[in-house]
């Protein structure tokens, strides 16, 4: 039976929220009878997602609310 896990990308220091904050991806992955079928990533949040959320600011893509922007492109 596959299973579904939020996964940690990476931490970054976020200067909207002022402090460090782990990106995380929402994973499903396969049944174990299906092997070779890679994982699949259904959703992206921030562990300080709600509470950027809160501000009157907008935030970012990480937090839901502004998809035109992400603070951590490289």
């Amino acid at each position: 039976m596959a299973y579904e896990a939020w996964v940690k990308i990476k931490s970054r220091y976020c200067d909207r929220a002022g402090c460090k904050v782990s990106l995380e991806a929402h994973m499903v992955f396969p049944a174990s009878w299906m092997p070779e079928t890679p994982p699949r990533r259904v959703g992206l949040r921030c562990n300080h997602g709600m509470i950027c959320n809160e501000k009157e600011q907008t935030a970012c893509r990480w937090s839901g609310t502004n998809p035109a922007y992400d603070p951590f492109l490289e």
